[in-house]
């Protein structure tokens, strides 16, 4: 018999991957990519051992997907940003399910220089950025490796279309 922990994330995992995809455009109403070689569409990849490349890919994002009671956010964070690295992606966040909510309303927390550099990217304001994908602060002490912005998964979906409409132009 399976780890129940883990299918539970498993399915989180995928929940997450099927709703970017619907949201985005990338499937059908049946959930079949419109073009299987399209590199946005959201993929969960096979697992690499000790250097896993994360739970999701959505270019250029790793989302590092938790169904957890208890949240340890900064943790979360570190270990999505390692593996964003191994998977040699610019940006790693973490996707925490909230409980007997829709997908939707998953919590995408981004650690602070991520929100930065993303931010930047899109030649915004931090109040602008803030305010258009939903973000609140959570700064904890003077250790700003500890700091953390968080939205959920809907507007997080706008902010993955705006980025990669960013890099499509350039």
């Amino acid at each position: 018999m399976a780890n129940p922990n883990k299918v539970k994330g498993t399915q989180w995992e995928s929940d997450v991957r099927d709703h970017l995809n619907a949201a985005l455009g990338l499937v059908d109403e049946y959930g079949k990519f419109l073009d299987p070689f399209n590199a946005y569409n959201v993929r969960r990849p096979a697992q690499e051992g000790a250097a896993d490349v994360g739970d999701v890919h959505a270019v250029p994002f790793v989302l590092e997907c938790k169904n957890v009671k208890r949240a340890s956010v900064p943790t979360f964070l570190r270990q999505a940003e390692i593996e964003a690295r191994h998977a040699g992606f610019p940006y790693g966040v973490a996707v925490v399910k909230v409980p007997r909510m829709s997908v939707r309303r998953g919590k995408v927390y981004v650690g602070i220089r991520t929100w930065t550099r993303v931010r930047l990217a899109l030649k915004l304001g931090a109040q602008e950025f803030a305010e258009r994908y939903g973000f609140t602060p959570s700064l904890r002490g003077l250790d700003t490796s500890r700091w953390y912005m968080a939205t959920e998964l809907e507007p997080f979906t706008r902010l993955l279309a705006d980025v990669r409409a960013m890099r499509d132009a350039q």
